[in-house]
């Protein structure tokens, strides 16, 4: 009689689970560091290539702003339209799966980008990293949602959420670092050290089965895809270049115009489509759609003000860049130490109360830069607020996360997290594309106080969709 095989040990799963978080993390570490890391060497690129022939342009040259310009928007442009698209392939693929295939075509993309010779390559490698960077983060969360369940989930997002934000730290004292010593390719090139260190860690974890939803053969939503990507880039398209160009010419609505009908014809296939993309159903799930509701708001005031608070301190208090980096280092800290703490927290009482009072905590940080004036004191007017809107954000973030996915299927939950971060991202163009409307043309210190004054206003609708929209209690489970 032949003995049956044990069963894995705890100590087994645990390690299981720790190498399935360090992958998710490592693997979003990847996307967020890109988009950090690169901004500081934006001057150095324009100088070698902004005249598009090797050299002579400065940062100021007309064409070396517009290098700059889609340096970082070809990546986002691309980011953001195939998020959608991305979440579903993981949850039709597997998340390993897709995971390894956006490492791997990352780290290719990356190196294509530190050898191009001209701008175009360079701008046609930044969207194609934009591609592959699109597959990394709806799968690292998923793969973390379909690995942990309860209280151990809203300790694992929260874990992600604090890791990840390291990336805004470390990606521009970095990259500084490398511009100002080996140049300003190794920016690029020095993203592949992470990638092939998640590769290596994956070869531990299990296969994915070749499965669809619900354990049906595996379809891919082709119109539904298409009709996504052009629905979400035709908008994004239009936010960053009617920045740049103004929001009346037919270059901008165009295309804003096509993605709007793309989307509306998205929405009208998905209800339709027998294997839907995008099934219209996870919107039935009440946390899953007020979470969304409330990361409009909290996502728009973030990258508006996190956008405007190093151009204050820099353009109207006089620092220097890295001084400015410093300002801004104290949201990164407090939220490394009490992100997990508060998702683990969420998970266990229900994220209710977090979600009312950590938007407002957040805004209380910025309705404390209404002190800032001239002369600008910045360690006492501005970075008391900076730590304050650092700790609303740790109480914020990963029990929203967890909130939009606690209660969706783990068949689903790579598109639920594909949705979740296409709404952040493009709530966060609209609410940049709208700074020079806020700030009423230039960043004076009136300007500053309008901004602060609507950011706050964002996170007050967010924080009061949170408490009339969840009920107490609503575990993340």
């Amino acid at each position: 009689m032949s003995t049956p095989p044990p069963a894995p040990s705890d100590d087994a799963t645990l390690r299981g689970r720790r190498v399935v978080l360090v992958v998710a993390v490592l693997a979003s570490f990847v996307a967020f560091l890109d988009g950090s890391i690169v901004t500081v060497a934006l001057p150095a690129i324009a100088r070698e290539l902004g005249t598009g022939t090797g050299g002579g342009a400065t940062a100021d040259d007309g064409a070396g702003l517009a290098l700059q310009q889609w340096v970082v928007d070809a990546y986002l442009l691309t980011l953001g339209s195939l998020m959608l698209v991305a979440g579903s392939l993981s949850d039709t693929f597997g998340r390993v799966r897709v995971l390894r295939a956006g490492l791997i075509g990352f780290a290719v993309t990356s190196v294509l980008a530190a050898l191009a010779p001209d701008p175009g390559l360079l701008i046609a490698a930044r969207a194609l990293q934009g591609v592959t960077a699109a597959l990394l983060v709806p799968s690292s969360l998923a793969l973390i949602t379909s690995t942990f369940s309860g209280p151990a989930q809203g300790k694992a997002i929260g874990s992600w959420t604090a890791w990840t934000g390291v990336a805004f730290l470390i990606g521009p004292l970095t990259g500084g670092a490398l511009v100002d010593t080996l140049g300003w390719r190794w920016v690029f090139a020095v993203v592949v050290v992470p990638v092939v260190l998640t590769l290596v860690l994956m070869t531990r974890l299990p296969g994915d089965a070749h499965r669809g939803r619900d354990g049906a053969p595996p379809r891919v939503d082709v119109v539904g895809a298409v009709l996504a990507a052009v629905g979400l880039a035709g908008p994004v398209f239009a936010l960053i270049e009617g920045q740049r160009v103004g929001f009346g010419t037919w270059f901008v609505v165009t295309p804003l115009v096509v993605g709007l009908a793309a989307l509306a014809a998205f929405v009208w296939w998905e209800r339709r489509s027998p294997a839907p993309m995008m099934p219209l159903t996870l919107f039935r799930t009440r946390t899953f759609t007020v979470g969304n509701l409330a990361t409009v708001g909290i996502y728009a005031a973030l990258s508006l003000g996190t956008l405007t608070i190093p151009l204050v301190v820099q353009e109207l208090a006089g620092l220097t860049a890295t001084l400015a980096g410093l300002v801004t280092l104290p949201t990164t800290i407090v939220s490394l130490l009490f992100s997990t703490l508060f998702g683990t927290l969420a998970a266990t009482h229900g994220p209710r109360p977090f979600m009312t009072v950590g938007p407002l905590i957040t805004a209380s940080g910025f309705l404390w830069m209404l002190l800032v004036a001239d002369p600008i004191d910045v360690w006492w007017q501005v970075v008391p607020g900076v730590v304050l809107f650092g700790f609303g954000l740790s109480v914020t973030v990963a029990p929203l996360t967890s909130t939009v996915l606690s209660q969706i299927p783990a068949g689903q939950s790579g598109i639920a997290s594909a949705v979740n971060n296409a709404i952040s991202r493009v709530a966060g163009l609209v609410a940049v594309a709208f700074l020079g409307v806020i700030a009423g043309g230039a960043l004076t210190v009136g300007g500053f106080h309008r901004v602060v004054i609507v950011v706050a206003v964002l996170l007050g609708v967010s924080a009061l969709v949170s408490f009339v929209g969840l009920r107490d209690r609503t575990r993340a489970s």
